[in-house]
């Protein structure tokens, strides 16, 4: 297994999962378990685990950000189930492998909670860790690129150690995903659990939540609601934004490979806040304004991931532009705000 923690510790091998693993006559389903998966990434990963029929998916969530509606069409299926749960709470099932999602990742829900949040990312980790050490489970974590912070070079690639302010209002998550991804190589050097851990930049798509706070989801409910396109001064701070679809391709592949990564997963395709208001006004709505706002503390000037070890290690790469990419998300905004197309 290629590792990019401290090569020199020697791992323990994983635990054994079930027998049936090993049964000869009887071929059991893959169970997998999807933390945060009412949310909106992890919604998009349900619907790509559940096109596979040799896969059992139960999905925990509380509810803090997640939407049941965003599961409704697996409501009933025999290889689906729900259970309203919060991962600071310890979880006892048998499950083959855990895609560990669970956390607010929109600035508004994890500062509007940070305590909340730091649990979250640290005892709902330890309590997943816990899981997987009992059933023998391999596990994916959704890190973000905010472990970067504001970083100091650029682009970032996953040697780059990060500059994060440890007592700013981001360091709730910032940190508490940095603690998390500490959290996982320990235990797989101690216990030889399979992890894998996938570095998230900026994701859009439908089932954003439409006033979470984050960029691209603000511009185009803004649009539709012909309100000005707010971008947070200087307007020439940088995000990358990775379509969901292609998120989910690139954390399955990771999840199936051989790799425990860190393996950055985003789209280097890099755009200032006035370039993307500049986009979504003329792909939207050319008649709204664009003005600008008095931005937030620690928000990271510039964010692109470099994505070689996602290209050669897991065969992967964006596919989908962020011009082809607004439109398919205006359509689930419109739908959900009940406001049609002017003619």
């Amino acid at each position: 297994m290629a590792s990019n923690g401290d090569n020199n510790a020697s791992a323990k091998p994983p635990p054994e999962p079930s027998p049936l693993r090993k049964a000869k006559f009887f071929q059991a389903n893959m169970r997998i378990l999807v933390t945060g998966g009412a949310g909106f990434i992890g919604s998009h990963l349900v619907d790509r685990l559940m096109q596979n029929e040799k896969n059992e998916v139960i999905v925990v969530d509380n509810y803090f950000t997640g939407s049941k509606d965003n599961l409704k069409q697996w409501m009933g299926h025999p290889r689906f189930e729900l259970i309203r749960h919060d991962v600071t709470e310890p979880l006892l099932i048998e499950v083959d492998q855990i895609y560990h999602l669970a956390c607010p990742a929109s600035p508004i829900f994890y500062k509007y909670n940070p305590v909340k949040t730091i649990k979250t990312n640290v005892i709902g980790t330890l309590n997943m860790l816990g899981l997987a050490k009992r059933v023998g489970a391999r596990i994916l974590l959704t890190s973000t690129s905010e472990v970067y912070g504001d970083p100091l070079i650029h682009p970032q690639d996953e040697s780059y150690w990060g500059n994060v302010n440890p007592i700013g209002v981001r360091s709730c998550y910032d940190e508490g995903k940095r603690v998390a991804e500490t959290l996982m190589f320990d235990y797989h050097r101690q216990h030889g659990i399979e992890i894998r851990i996938a570095r998230i930049f900026n994701t859009y798509g439908p089932r954003m939540n439409i006033d979470d706070g984050r960029v691209v989801s603000n511009f185009i409910a803004q649009a539709i609601r012909d309100e000005p396109l707010t971008v947070q001064l200087p307007g020439t701070q940088t995000r990358s934004f990775c379509y969901v679809s292609d998120m989910v391709d690139g954390l399955i592949r990771l999840m199936e490979g051989d790799n425990t990564g860190p393996i950055n997963i985003g789209n280097p395709g890099e755009f200032t806040m006035l370039e993307l208001a500049e986009n979504v006004k003329e792909l939207i709505n050319p008649e709204v304004q664009i003005i600008t706002v008095e931005n937030t503390p620690d928000d990271p000037r510039q964010r692109k991931p470099v994505i070689t070890k996602a290209k050669s290690l897991l065969g992967w790469e964006p596919t989908i532009k962020l011009r082809d990419g607004i439109p398919l998300m205006e359509d689930d905004f419109r739908g959900r705000l009940g406001i049609s197309r002017k003619n």
